[in-house]
């Protein structure tokens, strides 16, 4: 076990946090399953409105590779089948019957198989491009985090109390799928005892917690290699499929935030309601932003939304704290956020949380100031000049400065930080979709 210490970040302190362990259990009867959760996948459809399925049951496969499929969270009837526009697909929503017919599954046949037919495989990502993994591709090493450093990030043993037997299980077959190794990423303050990974520790702030980061201080992507990534619940969830023959879809979500009025754990199924999640347990319902995921990274939601994939955090914050701040950029205010010096807030540290909304503070501009990213972004990569070779989309130069090892959330800090307000993960996602069709 090697113990490695990320220097380049910054951990947000944020307003919001859970202090109660206790987990609280929710009721929900609408669900929801949405394709672009699931980037690289192009759905055909598997059920039509008013079709029967069961948990478990597949809903729709990838056009280009029908072995890749989505399955039904619950048992229930497709109420509805929403589109936008060009009649994409931008939601499957199911009515629960409250039946809980669950889909079994042969476990003793091909791993790769039987991962592809649950779903479970496009709950793993590819490096690169940070897409659902091609099938037909096999990985040089596959990579598991098992912390989360973002703001307001729900706690793993937590997440994972009750199913630590099955993270053996989950190694295990993880190891069929590779000739290399498998990783496990672990903060210093919690590591399962596991036969068969190779098993590391990562201190520092944020983003310490990001599979890409690890993968960068461990054993980073080279130009035609791909690795496989996912996150240590995912895995346990591979290790119940293949003891009990059943996918478990059943979550713990991190409701957190500053306008949340009693931030706590539910216990749920994946892609439920936001509203059986938050209830009226807002104090600002009228100016609040919710967000599917951690704020960095996460998919604004609305109210009467549904949770999001990777389905364990809920953050809920203000919208507009002050539209007419006396004096704006240059108030003295103490409770001005700055990760520089550029407000008296810093002289109070960083023991007491930040009251954030989702003001901008800014429109677009040119990158002027240097080395903001590299500050961030704790990868032997220039992040500045990668950034901009991709808005030129110049793909010898993207290569040259490691465009096949980046996905989006490891610019999510470098986004926050950044003085030229550039959507930068937005920039990075585009880049590896226009980057996937050229090279293939």
């Amino acid at each position: 076990m090697a113990d490695i210490k990320i220097k380049k970040g910054i951990n947000l302190n944020l307003e919001g946090a859970i202090v109660d362990a206790a987990i609280a259990d929710t009721r929900c009867e609408s669900y929801a399953v949405v394709p672009d959760d699931f980037t690289g996948i192009v759905p055909r459809l598997d059920v039509k409105e008013g079709d029967k399925v069961d948990a478990g049951s597949v809903l729709y496969h990838d056009k280009a590779c029908p072995e890749v499929k989505v399955a039904s969270p619950v048992a229930g009837v497709v109420s509805a089948v929403v589109r936008g526009e060009r009649r994409k697909i931008e939601a499957i929503v199911i009515e629960s019957d409250g039946s809980g017919r669950v889909k079994r599954h042969d476990v003793n046949g091909d791993v790769r198989g039987i991962l592809l037919e649950s779903g479970l495989w496009c709950a793993m990502r590819q490096r690169p491009y940070d897409i659902v993994p091609n099938p037909a591709v096999k990985p040089r090493d596959i990579f598991v985090t098992a912390f989360d450093s973002a703001p307001l990030a729900p706690d793993f043993s937590l997440l994972l109390k009750g199913k630590e037997k099955y993270l053996q299980k989950g190694v295990d077959v993880l190891r069929s799928l590779t000739d290399g190794d498998v990783y496990l990423g672990c903060s210093p303050e919690w590591v399962p005892d596991l036969k068969g990974c190779v098993i590391n520790t990562f201190a520092g702030p944020h983003p310490a917690g990001n599979v890409g980061i690890q993968i960068a201080n461990v054993k980073p992507v080279n130009k035609g290699e791909v690795v496989l990534t996912l996150d240590a619940v995912t895995l346990a969830r591979i290790g119940e499929l293949f003891t009990t023959g059943m996918v478990p879809f059943d979550t713990v979500v991190a409701v957190t935030g500053e306008s949340v009025k009693h931030p706590h754990y539910a216990r749920c199924t994946m892609g439920c309601t936001v509203a059986s999640l938050l209830g009226d347990g807002i104090s600002n319902p009228d100016n609040c932003r919710i967000v599917s995921g951690n704020l960095l990274t996460g998919s604004r939601v609305a109210a009467d939304g549904y949770l999001r994939f990777p389905y364990r955090q809920l953050s809920v914050i203000t919208e507009v704290r002050n539209s007419a701040d006396f004096l704006g950029w240059a108030s003295l205010s103490p409770k001005r956020f700055s990760i520089y010096h550029s407000f008296t807030r810093w002289l109070l540290g960083r023991g007491k949380p930040a009251e954030f909304d989702a003001k901008i503070n800014g429109g677009e501009r040119a990158i002027i100031m240097s080395g903001e990213y590299d500050r961030m972004l704790p990868m032997d990569i220039l992040g500045e000049f990668l950034i901009k070779s991709i808005i030129a989309f110049d793909i010898d130069k993207m290569e040259q400065l490691g465009i096949y090892e980046v996905a989006p959330e490891d610019f999510a800090l470098c986004e926050f930080a950044d003085t030229s307000k550039l959507p930068l993960q937005k920039i990075v996602r585009e880049g590896l979709d226009k980057l996937y069709k050229e090279m293939n």
